[in-house]
């Protein structure tokens, strides 16, 4: 550990000459060049990461909550007693395993008591403290560990450092929702009078929350056409904080030039946030496109089954919090913590740590326990059932796309659809399973159309394994004027889908008879 970044060369050669095995550099100091050196040689590098996270994945932990360890551990961590018999292996700490293999381990290992292989839900409100001064080391931010069910508790920890690790974060935090995630997202992030920019095609809910609701907390909203990123920079002004973009939005399943938008908001000097609902990491993970700050309502494809409420924050650890003195709550001493500042204490997790220690601690929107132990069960078969998801799309897509009664369908996996070179560069397994098509008839029809199926379930949510239909002007779009309706893409003809599991012909039969039946 050293004080300036140029010391850094000289650090590193004395590492490789004594046979160091960890070359590990303060906090707030990076020399890039060294640090490629000491790899080369074999050395592990530590670099702007917190020590107390650090010491803990070096000997083998994993998270205490939210932080992506890397580790793949399938032995029971050794309880505390005595070590009685042959040595247990040491956990992996290999980064490269395969998606597949991370959606089903990251962030678990066997119950260190009792050897149980599945997460335990810990259905309990708080944890017993070693003594006064561990306890006060917890309050404090001093060490990491559990304290009270609405901060930190082992289940959720196991969903917020998988999902952590399947979007290539550095850390998470989990939230009773998606809208909950993104108000941790911006009270982390906002003073009363700043401002952002976000895509005017974003779910309704969201749409009303940007728009309407943070408004009451001092905090302004730019909605812009996401088709032309130069959009975004337009619109900045120098209060602006952030940008914020769905990927795949919802309803119209159209898709944003991530790689654009980030690099408008890093000339900025602000970051780039993107709700990855629809897509989830499985089709796309937003930080490799240059997003800074991923979230999700789990409600939907992470737990999959239409059984659990739940949203999840999670941050690249790149971000640089410090330039420009624009983000106080990250860098100026926290009055609630004596004084402690969060980026110069927990450089790249920084982000979460202060929605977790502050905005999830004062409001509250915790995702319970058993809440988690569904999302960790749906997520261990997210892979098999998005190839299911997406494969069932393309084909009632194109099925509609040919269909008398349909005037269009709004889908990026297909041909003709304006938005397929983007999906072919950031969605390239498939463009989701929720998109929108016109109902010859308008309103009506509509109307018609949605009473009249029989398998599809007619109802508000997306990412069932049950295929959905829903028409947006009269339920979730239902608050907007019919301007705005018809800029978020949804008009009155419009019927939304979220394709599920079942059989595709029998998805194709009872939207064919249902659509015979907008007629009658």
């Amino acid at each position: 550990m050293f004080r300036a970044p140029e010391e850094a060369p000289g650090v590193v050669a004395d590492a490789i000459a004594i046979g160091a095995e960890v070359v590990w550099m303060q906090l707030g100091i990076r020399n890039d060049e060294a640090a490629r050196t000491a790899e080369a040689a074999g050395l592990e590098v530590v670099m702007n990461r917190c020590p107390k996270i650090e010491f803990g994945r070096l000997a083998g932990e994993l998270s205490w909550s939210g932080v992506n360890s890397s580790i793949i551990q399938n032995r029971a961590p050794q309880p505390p007693r005595p070590r009685q018999g042959k040595e247990r292996p040491a956990p992996s700490h290999n980064r490269s395993y395969g998606f597949e293999t991370r959606a089903i381990h990251a962030g678990a290992a066997p119950d260190p008591v009792t050897g149980a292989r599945s997460t335990p839900i810990y259905q309990t409100t708080s944890y017993v403290f070693d003594d006064v001064d561990h306890a006060a080391s917890l309050f404090n931010l001093h060490n990491f560990g559990y304290i009270y069910s609405r901060l930190t508790n082992p289940t959720v920890a196991v969903l917020e450092e998988r999902i952590a690790s399947l979007e290539g974060g550095r850390a998470a935090v989990a939230a009773a929702s998606g809208h909950a995630a993104q108000f941790l997202i911006f009270f982390t992030l906002l003073q009363p009078g700043d401002e952002f920019v976000a895509s005017r095609n974003l779910y309704g809910g969201s749409l009303t929350q940007f728009g309407l609701s943070f408004k009451k907390l001092g905090w302004k909203c730019h909605f812009v056409d996401p088709d032309d990123p130069g959009n975004f920079r337009r619109a900045l002004t120098p209060k602006c904080k952030a940008i914020f973009v769905e990927n795949l939005a919802n309803p119209g399943g159209i898709i944003v030039d991530i790689e654009k938008v980030a690099q408008i908001a890093h000339e900025a000097g602000i970051p780039l946030i993107v709700d990855n609902t629809l897509a989830t990491p499985y089709l796309c993970r937003p930080f490799e496109w240059g997003a800074d700050i991923v979230c999700h309502s789990t409600t939907k494809f992470l737990s999959g089954h239409g059984h659990s409420l739940g949203g999840v924050v999670v941050e690249s650890g790149r971000f640089d919090w410090s330039q420009g003195d624009r983000f106080p709550s990250l860098t100026d001493p926290e009055p609630a913590y004596h004084g402690l500042r969060f980026f110069e204490n927990f450089g790249d997790f920084a982000f979460t740590t202060k929605a977790r220690a502050v905005a999830l601690r004062d409001f509250g929107p915790t995702l319970s326990p058993m809440n988690a132990f569904l999302t960790i069960t749906g997520v261990e078969t997210l892979h098999l059932r998005m190839d299911r998801h997406v494969a069932n799309a393309r084909t009632v897509a194109e099925f509609l796309a040919q269909h008398p009664k349909v005037a269009w369908v709004s889908y990026a996996g297909l041909e003709s659809s304006p938005y397929y070179p983007l999906a072919r560069k950031y969605v390239p397994k498939g463009a989701g399973a929720v998109f929108t098509f016109g109902v010859k008839g308008g309103y009506e029809a509509g109307i018609k159309l949605v009473e009249s199926v029989r398998l599809f379930s007619h109802l508000a949510n997306i990412g069932d394994t049950r295929s959905l239909i829903l028409h947006p002007a009269s339920t979730t779009h239902r608050q907007l004027s019919d301007e705005q309706r018809l800029v978020a893409g949804a008009g009155p003809d419009v019927v939304r889908l979220s394709i599920g599991l079942e059989t595709a012909e029998d998805l194709i039969r009872d939207l064919d008879e249902a659509l015979a039946a907008t007629a009658a």
